[in-house]
Parts: structure tokens; sequence; C-alpha cells
């Protein structure tokens, strides 16, 4: 009889390290995240299924043309994928099809992809502007605004499902 209880708990106690260590790197390492419409296509498509690295962002900033997971300002129970295109102190425009960037020293980094809309927003501190990588069936920053730091979840890093899509996200260097 002893020797089934030593068994018993030896088999709880790799059960119960293996559920705490879940939970902690779920909820402050990586987190999964299913793409739901086709607001970020070509990139990710709905149904890919991301890896979202949660510890980047406490030791550097986010930048541009990272593609990022954040609670949408207007609802924080629901959360969006876009892709960074406005840093704080960056003026975005929207003009004419075109996106255009003025970092903070005035100068201008144009953004690939043609858009609809007409935005004219300069960034606060700790603001970020986000558009979806599909311009054209995309509700982003241009239909509300900036997205606040507070609200960022982490940067996409791996795409793990459709396995025949498997991949590590890579960030091109302008948008």
């Amino acid at each position: 009889m002893r020797a089934f209880w030593s068994s018993a708990w030896e088999i709880i106690e790799i059960v119960l390290i293996s559920v705490v260590t879940v939970f902690l790197i779920r909820n402050f390492l990586a987190q999964p995240f299913l793409v739901s419409g086709a607001s970020m296509e070509p990139t990710f498509y709905n149904h890919n299924y991301l890896i979202i690295d949660e510890v980047t962002y406490h030791f550097r900033a986010p930048q541009r043309g990272e593609p990022i997971v954040f609670r949408y300002p207007n609802d924080p129970s629901v959360y969006f994928i876009k892709r960074i295109i406005g840093l704080p102190g960056d003026r975005v425009v929207v003009r004419d099809g075109k996106v255009t960037v003025y970092d903070i020293s005035g100068k201008a980094i144009p953004v690939t992809g043609e858009t609809n809309g007409y935005t004219d927003v300069k960034l606060g501190a700790d603001q970020y502007f986000v558009l979806g990588d599909n311009r054209y069936n995309s509700f982003d920053s241009r239909n509300w605004g900036p997205v606040p730091k507070k609200d960022i979840i982490g940067l996409v890093r791996l795409r793990i499902f459709p396995i025949s899509e498997f991949e590590v996200v890579k960030t091109p260097a302008i948008p």
C-alpha cells in the first residue's frame, strides 16, 4: 500500500509542476493567438495560429514594422493584430491613397501599400499608430486612433498553424 501512495504522490507532483509551468509560461512569457479575419492578409490569414512574445517589450520599446497583438482601446476584452506604423512623437498622414510617417526630426518615411481614408495625427508619448496589412479591409488606427503602450500584449514571433506555413515571423525594415 505504501508503494501505491508513493507512486500516486509522484504523479500528483508531476501534474502540479506541469500545470504551474504552463500557467507561468502562458501568462508571463508567451501566449497563443488565433487570427480572426482578413485584415492582416497576405502576412497572416484567418485561422492562423500564432505565438505572441510577451517579454520583449518589458526590455525595449516596440519598433516600426512589428506585428503586434493588443487590446482594442475601446473594448479591452477584444484583441487585435496589426502592424506598427507610427511611433511615439511621429506624425502619421493618410491622404490620397498613401501613408506617410514623419518622424520626430520631421523626416518623411513613406509606407508601402495603398490605402483609403484620411488621417493626420500627431502621436503622443506611449502612443502607436497601427494598420492592417490588408489596408482596404482593416479596422485600425485610421478608425479609432492610436494604441496606448499599456494595451500592447506582445510581439508576434511564430506562426505555428497551419503546419505547412510554420515560420519565425520577421519584421520588415520599412513597413
